[in-house]
Parts: C-alpha cells; structure tokens; sequence
C-alpha cells in the first residue's frame, strides 16, 4: 500500500505544481497578443510530456534506486539555489523586501498546509 500512497501523493504534488506553472506560461503570452484559448492549450500542453515520459521514467528510476538519493538531492539543491539566489533576489529587487517576505512567507505557509492535507488524504 506504501507504493500506491507515494503515488498519489506525487501524482497530487505534480497537479498542484502544474497550476501556477501553466498560469505562469498564459500569463506571459496575453500580451503578446495570444487569445485566451491559445494561451490555455499552450499552458495544457507544456504539461504533457509528463505523463508521456512517466512509465520510461519510472523504469529508468527502477533500474537506477541505488543513485536515486544523490540524485533526488542535487535536484532538490538545484531548485533551493534558483529558489534562494535568483528568484527571491529578483522579488526583492522588483517588489522591496516587506513585500516578499510577506509572500513568501504567506505562500510558504499555504503550500504547507496544501502538502498537509494531500498527506492525509493519501493516508486514508
């Protein structure tokens, strides 16, 4: 049953991440003069080599568990140091420091409680 659980909670982690990353594409191209409906099937479609790549991923990982913790976490310093170095710097650069300690912040609170409860509902 652990199997099954890590899934759907990966499964509902990656959903969740899609959001803001699809958003984050149609908002960019609006202005640019792209419709509604075309920045939504852009934003859908930037997403769909994830369910097409899964099985050979999965085989790829399955063959490869030995490695899979240094991997697992150069990716996870990967997406810390965008996160920290680049992404927060800009922020505060663009929007002060109040500001995007409060987003920050808020945001960091609200993805917890998202995890929280995605947690709980794999559980049940």
């Amino acid at each position: 049953a652990h199997g099954s659980e890590l899934g759907v909670f990966i499964s509902a982690s990656l959903a969740v991440h899609n959001i803001p990353e699809g958003l984050a594409m149609a908002v960019t191209l609006l202005p640019k003069g792209t419709t509604i409906l075309e920045a939504f099937l852009w934003a859908v479609l930037t997403s769909m080599p994830q369910p097409l790549m899964a099985v050979p991923a999965y085989e790829f990982v399955h063959h490869f568990i030995p490695v899979l913790p240094a991997g697992l976490g150069f990716a996870g310093g990967a997406m810390a140091w965008v996160a920290v170095f680049e992404l927060l710097k800009e922020a505060i650069e663009e929007a002060g420091m109040l500001t995007t300690a409060v987003t920050s912040s808020l945001s960091l609170f609200c993805m917890h409680h998202v995890q929280e409860l995605i947690d709980v509902g794999a559980r049940s």
